[in-house]
């Protein structure tokens, strides 16, 4: 299939062929009169000349037009290569690093624009790029800063317990609980490095099942009862029964279960969280809608970026790694579902919309 320029280069040469044989006979014709209204003497010089291009007009004809023909095809050849000179020069700003405006030739306009737009986009995803790197570097040094402090209090409580068998039960006990906590928090951060290290968009593969979503989302949320307990939140469900759909059910608990532990954790206590799921038509709608601090548009609209946290201070025990809302994002997108985020008037709310049978997508796409 031939580009716009080519075919703009084709059209302009095989106009150039067809004016040249339109004046070549206009030339003829005039020049036909022109001989016509002269007497001529046999003897003439010019007279022989014009006579034997007289007899031999068809052959005078055709070696004009091959003539011409070369002449025209040699330029536009010329011309086709300056243009192909200009395109590979401005192909090698592409890979200099600034913004700089591509200039092109007027014949070669779209070519610009396309070449201007494709540079934008790779200075714009170098930078996105940069700012994921750098957060993720900030995110090491922030869990690895983290990872001193409960193990400092781990090791300290169990050398306090060894040291010190006197200790009563109730304190060793207390102790005890103490370092298991610490333990668990570790765990924690360790897991975190482990996303961070080990997680990969593109291995991401789904391994689909029929499968209850009401009861996925039923039993999620009651293992979250004794963690919501614990910080004097409750849950209100509006759950439609019999939903049924065809999806990657372990992938999708790890959805749900990233959403409600961004919710607990950034919920106010003594409030709410909100878990609705229905189906319309072919899809499933999903919202889990919580009360807490207001989200700036600024970081809302980032939300789902890797290693991005609403919360960037060093020390929050809530801050993960910045990674399960693009996970979240990711899973469901593979899933051929949307998802989405707002925030105002101190009410976080996630929406999800996935397909109820996965495979109509993949074989409609």
């Amino acid at each position: 299939m031939r580009s716009q320029l080519s075919r703009q280069v084709i059209q302009q040469y095989l106009l150039t062929v067809c004016a040249g044989v339109i004046l070549l006979a206009v030339f003829v014709a005039i020049s036909w009169q022109a001989a016509h209204s002269v007497i001529w003497q046999d003897w003439d010089p010019r007279y022989q000349l014009l006579h034997w291009v007289k007899e031999n007009l068809l052959l005078v004809c055709s070696f004009i037009l091959l003539a011409a023909g070369l002449i025209t095809a040699c330029l536009f050849i010329a011309r086709s290569l300056r243009f192909l000179d200009e395109i590979v020069a401005a192909s090698k700003q592409l890979a200099v690093p600034d913004d700089r405006e591509i200039r092109l030739p007027r014949e070669l306009k779209g070519i610009q624009d396309e070449m201007n737009l494709a540079r934008q986009q790779a200075l714009r995803n170098a930078a996105l790029a940069q700012q994921a790197e750098q957060r993720k570097n900030d995110l090491i040094v922030y869990l690895a800063h983290d990872l001193k402090t409960p193990l400092t209090s781990v090791i300290g409580y169990l050398t306090l317990l060894q040291e010190a068998p006197e200790l009563s039960a109730d304190l060793r006990a207390r102790y005890t609980g103490i370092a298991l906590d610490k333990a668990q928090r570790l765990e924690e951060l360790i897991n975190e490095f482990f996303d961070i290290t080990r997680f990969n968009f593109t291995s991401l593969v789904l391994e689909t099942e029929h499968v209850s979503l009401s009861r996925m989302l039923e039993q999620i949320t009651w293992e979250f009862r004794p963690i919501l307990a614990e910080k004097q939140l409750e849950w209100q469900l509006d759950l439609e029964p019999g939903v049924e759909m065809v999806c990657d059910p372990g992938k999708l608990e790890r959805v749900f279960d990233n959403l409600i532990r961004n919710a607990v954790n950034y919920s106010y206590p003594g409030t709410a969280i909100c878990l609705e799921m229905h189906s319309r038509g072919e899809m499933a709608e999903i919202q889990l809608t919580n009360r807490g601090r207001t989200i700036p548009p600024e970081k809302l609209e980032h939300i789902f970026e890797q290693f991005y946290r609403v919360d960037s201070s060093r020390g929050s025990r809530t801050g993960g790694a910045g990674l399960g809302l693009a996970i979240a994002r990711e899973i469901v997108e593979r899933h051929g579902g949307t998802i989405s985020a707002a925030s105002q008037e101190e009410t976080i709310r996630f929406a999800v919309q996935l397909p109820l049978d996965l495979h109509k997508i993949v074989r409609k796409s």
